[in-house]
């Protein structure tokens, strides 16, 4: 591709694509993140346009003042925390589903509250249970 063909296409993505250098507002975030559902619907399809748009959305999200707070909240749940409740919301589970893994519901309990921390051997049962790697609750 020669410098004028290459100038050209930039040009016109800059045309058909106006968030491609950033978004500017939280009404342009909205209309991304709505867009991105439609896109990902088709992945197949839609996938170079998707390889766009999500850098740009997450830029926006880490650098746009009405996210810090979220962000801060999200890097204070502990991941074993956030991995169990994860395996409760997906496999529609209760707290005393995980009596061969953790023990008692108490216990379950006691652990999303942060109260208790899943031990060594909690997480290589859940691990195996689930098939989900040991780093996940790490």
């Amino acid at each position: 591709m020669n410098l004028h063909e290459m100038v050209t296409a930039a040009n016109n993505a800059f045309i058909a694509l106006p968030w491609i250098a950033g978004i500017q507002s939280r009404d342009q975030y909205d209309e991304l993140m709505e867009l991105a559902d439609e896109l990902v619907e088709d992945y197949e399809k839609n996938h170079t346009l998707i390889e766009l748009l999500l850098p740009v959305i997450h830029k926006y999200e880490e650098e746009a003042d009405e996210f810090k707070e979220f962000k801060k909240d999200i890097d204070a749940i502990d991941p074993a925390i956030a991995m169990l409740r994860v395996i409760i919301d997906q496999h529609q589970l209760t707290y005393s589903d995980f009596k061969n893994e953790i023990g008692g519901k108490s216990l379950v309990s006691m652990i999303l509250n942060g109260e208790r921390s899943l031990t060594l051997s909690h997480i290589k049962a859940l691990s195996l249970r689930f098939g989900i790697d040991k780093a996940m609750f790490i």
